[in-house]
């Protein structure tokens, strides 16, 4: 009787087809190894389509929803939802889906210009900390430290009752106001990202491929343009969209408090003010703009819980 002892069928049937598998894995590039990670986060892929329609709806809502935004009808005031009105009316008469269309468009518009001002200047300042030393990273840090410090929602308040009417003296109403709302609501949230953005570049700065790079005579700047910062840019992208959320609920808490557009500009946050005295009578009113705001900020911290596997490679998905 032999000694040896017969090889597995089991193995034998999975171990080419595995191997396969991780070969075609293998093969693929990192923009759609990432898009393979992504789509295995089914939440985040329903998030990203029912994002997708809203920012449809919002950009080609007006050519399907002719209604003006402006448009009053006192014989409709306060009504329910309706063939007329699919959202209902408010207190004017005003069609409620043609200004939650138009809403989103600044709410949205918002979330996405804050983020990229806090993503800058959050990403400005935690390179620079990352790749100093000694008193210049302890004076950033030590500043970034006292900015968390500070409460968020009253220094809000405060910059934008000082600042609007110069503002609104400069680009107009419209354009003043949203100016501003942009610049401080991303002015005072770049804190976690340059935190964010100084641990990579603590770690990064020692790799051996930086490392080679500094030793073929590459200059500090090109170290973090070209070799740092695209590897610094994964928990970047992550932490941006979670950024987009909080920007579009900050704007929301603004124009709830009165601080926040004017009184003809309906954003999702200035119709749910407007709406805080008919909720007994008229509840449709908050309902959708509110349901816009849910929708909204949770798809968006889906998506970015997807990306943060996909973009993630220690992750097993």
């Amino acid at each position: 009787m032999s000694g040896s002892i017969p090889a597995s069928p089991t193995v034998e049937a999975v171990g080419p087809a595995a191997a396969a598998a991780a070969r075609a894995t293998a093969s693929l590039s990192p923009s759609r190894e990432a898009w393979r990670r992504f789509r295995k986060h089914r939440l985040a892929v329903v998030s990203l389509a029912v994002l997708g329609a809203l920012v449809f709806g919002v950009i080609a809502g007006p050519l399907i929803w002719r209604v003006p935004i402006d448009a009053i009808d006192f014989s409709a005031m306060l009504q329910g939802p309706s063939w007329a009105h699919p959202c209902g009316t408010d207190s004017l008469g005003q069609d409620l889906l043609a200004r939650l269309i138009y809403g989103g468009k600044i709410s949205l518009a918002v979330g996405v210009a804050a983020m990229f001002v806090a993503v800058g200047v959050g990403v400005a300042i935690g390179a620079i900390a990352g790749m100093a030393s000694g008193r210049i990273d302890a004076a950033v840090m030590w500043i970034t430290d006292v900015f968390l410090a500070l409460p968020q929602i009253p220094l809000l308040l405060l910059l934008i009752y000082l600042f609007r009417p110069a503002l609104r003296s400069m680009l107009g109403e419209l354009g003043g106001v949203f100016v501003l709302i942009v610049v401080v609501i991303g002015g005072l949230r770049w804190m976690p990202l340059a935190r964010l953005v100084r641990a990579q570049f603590l770690s990064l700065r020692e790799k051996e491929f930086v490392e080679a790079a500094r030793a073929l005579g590459a200059s500090r700047m090109r170290l973090v343009v070209r070799h740092i910062l695209p590897n610094a840019l994964g928990p970047v992208i992550v932490a941006g969209t979670i950024e987009v959320a909080n920007a579009i609920i900050l704007e929301s808490t603004l124009s709830f408090l009165g601080l926040g557009f004017p009184l003809d500009v309906p954003s999702w946050g200035r119709m749910l003010y407007d709406s805080e005295d008919y909720l007994q009578i008229a509840p449709h009113w908050a309902l959708f703009p509110g349901m816009a705001i849910f929708l909204a900020v949770l798809s968006i911290n889906f998506i970015g819980d997807g990306l943060r596997d996909a973009l993630d490679p220690r992750r097993v998905i």
